[in-house]
């Protein structure tokens, strides 16, 4: 059971980022923020998600909206990955796996005919008060972008 609910505030969260920071929810009230959870770096489908944030960045950042990508790589792995793609936003590491039990994205998946644990492609709107917004759970790469943009500019930060 997620402990995160649409309309419901996000409990805050603190996590190691790139950029040598820890990031909390708390200090980044006054923005919407984006959390897009996915299951590793340097994949195919994750490399092309994440792109597909970088080359929207600043429409977000018009509307708003910060990003932060989370899995559970190292931050060195993360840090490798946000600069070889040139990614603007940060990247969370999660390898305890808090975030991702908070948003309730561990699924059982199933991997080359084995099942194993996994995060599962998930994105989170919450807005510059705290609260979720919006959710997108089992994600499919194409076109999700721009249908998290168009929900971030319905949220206006006040």
């Amino acid at each position: 059971m997620p402990d995160v609910k649409i309309g419901k505030k996000v409990p805050n969260f603190k996590s190691s980022a790139t950029g040598e920071q820890t990031l909390q929810l708390k200090e980044l009230k006054g923005k919407n923020v984006v959390i897009y959870f996915y299951p590793k770096d340097n994949t195919p489908g994750c490399t092309q998600e994440g792109h597909d944030f970088r080359d929207n960045h600043a429409k977000f950042k018009r509307a708003k909206t910060i990003i932060l990508g989370v899995s559970r790589d190292s931050v060195k792995t993360h840090e490798n990955f946000k600069a070889k793609h040139k990614f603007p936003f940060e990247l969370l590491s999660d390898p305890d796996e808090e975030l991702c039990k908070l948003f309730d994205v561990i699924k059982m998946k199933n991997m080359y005919g084995k099942n194993v644990r996994g995060i599962e492609r998930s994105t989170f709107l919450i807005d510059s008060k705290g609260y979720l917004r919006e959710e997108w759970r089992k994600v499919k790469v194409k076109d999700h972008v721009e249908e998290v943009l168009a929900a971030a500019r319905q949220y206006k930060p006040e």
